[in-house]
């Protein structure tokens, strides 16, 4: 079974940068997709960004285009979330998730999901 472990959440001011790690456990068979969604309280669950990992193509919500990079490192089995001029709309619980998705910014087909890291941007 996949296993996902995220981590690099934190506190962070409006303006300032975090980068995100979400590892797959070792010696498993690695989805080719990876994606990143986040969730503030009251709010639905929202796509973030996504990797699909044989292609190597990127795919970006508008509220983060150009503000957040997502890559990847192979030998790792790792992929990252690059998150720069961070704005307090930001603030939210981060979830990475693996998978084999039709539609990459939904999260039907992502098949596992990790516990998640608090990502938190003082205005």
């Amino acid at each position: 079974q996949v296993q996902l472990v995220e981590s690099g959440g934190g506190l962070v001011q409006a303006g300032g940068s975090l980068r995100l790690s979400c590892a797959t456990s070792p010696g498993v068979r690695q989805p080719p997709v990876m994606g990143w969604f986040r969730q503030a309280p009251g709010k639905e669950r929202e796509f973030v960004s996504a990797i699909n990992w044989s292609r190597d193509s990127t795919y970006y919500a508008d509220s983060v285009k150009d503000r957040f990079a997502i890559s990847r490192d192979n030998a790792k089995n790792t992929v990252y979330l690059q998150m720069n001029s961070l704005k307090s709309e930001d603030t939210a619980e981060y979830y990475c998730a693996a998978g084999s998705p039709v539609f990459v910014m939904t999260q039907t087909g992502y098949d596992y999901w990790g516990q998640g890291t608090q990502v938190t941007v003082s205005s």
